[in-house]
């Protein structure tokens, strides 16, 4: 036998360290609470203290000389999150239901991008580097939103303030891209603005969402028929398995990106339509809670290694730079959803809770990542760490207030407050 009987295998160290970083994110808010745990900060800090101070492991996650590897593993989580949130929205008629939706996506996420572009222009960014950060950080993210999100399918009583987040955080993830793109095109344009912005909206805003919706409901009605209707006499919906929404989503968005079409639509949309077949069956439950264990399961590691990312990016954070993303969570998201909610039929309180919950996450790592691949940017370790800076904080301060604000806003004020609110 070669080598000592006892050896630190990094691989194993990894394992070990991960699975104590889950346990005690998981563990410790019961046990000096005993609440239902906020643990994606905890994952984040558990990452930090396991990883960050062990020698050379937090430069071989770093997202500087691995973006490919948070590309994909990020997407991945994304994607199934997406067609989880779509699939958990039991009803989708009914009165101004949508408005609030709308509002977010079309008035307040171009107020957010807007903001920010100004913001990292002012602090020194480049033209296309505030851009590209306003584009990354726009989108409210499907993974660590769950705690204010209507509840699994046949739950029933979507309330407007989760439904609006719920719906806001499936659609403009996929909706943040075109911003990405035009980042990218200010990066490589040679020319006048004029000679590329036809280009970029017409293939990167029209061609793409169109597409990314037709592929969604093909998808979600494809798949539904397959479920519950062929064979007729044994349908695939009497298999105990969920397995099913994973195939679905890698087909749907794999087929989709094939096609050209923006995948994070479709995995969204998807979800929307299968719910519509056969609407009351108990085999969407199954679904939702195949979807939503693998989702929290990609999730929690990966927030680990973010955690064990942070010494790495820490030298390129500096007080300009965290001053934005403090100012993003803090005026920028909640000034832009008031505005964006003012006429709507929400109360007062209502419309501020679901404007301070613009929670930052997976997302905004994979489009870091997507535009890191694709282009030599300026300035990438000071975006990247004010891209990971932003997400800590939204986890902490969204983390910890998730559960009382919103029940707060979905109950009487003379109610009873259960213990985990």
């Amino acid at each position: 036998m070669d080598g000592p009987f006892f050896s630190l295998s990094p691989y194993h160290v990894l394992l070990a360290g991960c699975g104590l970083a889950i346990v005690l994110a998981y563990w410790l808010p019961r046990f000096f609470s005993g609440r239902e745990p906020a643990a994606s900060a905890l994952l984040i800090l558990g990452g930090l203290l396991s990883f960050g101070l062990l020698p050379g492991v937090p430069e071989a996650f770093s997202p500087l000389d691995r973006p490919g590897f948070w590309q994909y593993a990020s997407e991945f989580a994304v994607i199934v999150a997406l067609f989880g949130t779509g699939l958990r929205i039991d009803r989708l008629t009914g009165k101004g239901k949508w408005t609030p939706t709308v509002r977010l996506l079309a008035i307040a996420m171009p107020l957010c991008i807007v903001a920010v572009v100004v913001f990292g222009t002012a602090i020194g960014l480049t033209l296309a580097g505030a851009v590209l950060l306003a584009a990354v950080m726009a989108p409210t993210d499907p993974v660590l939103a769950a705690d204010v999100q209507v509840g699994p399918p046949l739950e029933g009583g979507e309330h407007p303030v989760r439904l609006a987040l719920t719906a806001e955080a499936g659609l403009n993830d996929g909706l943040a891209f075109p911003f990405v793109y035009l980042a990218i095109f200010i990066v490589a344009a040679q020319g006048a603005a004029g000679e590329w912005i036809g280009e970029w909206f017409g293939l990167y805003v029209v061609y793409k969402i169109g597409v990314g919706v037709l592929c969604g409901i093909a998808a979600g009605w494809l798949l539904g028929k397959v479920l519950f209707g062929l064979p007729k006499a044994n349908p695939l919906a009497r298999t105990g398995t969920g397995v099913i929404a994973l195939a679905g989503v890698l087909l749907t968005y794999g087929a989709t990106e094939l096609v050209e079409g923006y995948g994070f639509i479709a995995a969204f949309v998807m979800g929307l339509v299968l719910r519509r077949a056969e609407a009351d069956h108990e085999y969407h439950a199954r679904l939702h809670s195949f979807s939503e264990a693998l989702e929290h399961a990609v999730t929690a590691i990966l927030l680990v290694l973010i955690g064990g990312t942070i010494p790495a990016l820490w030298p390129y954070l500096d007080w300009q730079h965290a001053a934005l993303g403090l100012a993003l969570i803090f005026l920028i998201r909640p000034i832009s959803g008031m505005l964006a909610l003012a006429g709507t039929n929400l109360s007062l309180k209502q419309r501020g809770v679901v404007a301070f919950f613009g929670v930052r996450g997976l997302g905004s790592i994979y489009y870091m990542a997507y535009a890191g691949s694709q282009l030599d940017l300026v300035d990438e370790g000071a975006l990247w760490a004010t891209v990971v800076f932003t997400i800590l904080v939204s986890t902490v301060v969204h983390g910890l207030s998730a559960g009382s604000l919103v029940w707060a806003a979905t109950h009487d004020d003379d109610e009873p407050r259960p213990k985990d609110a």
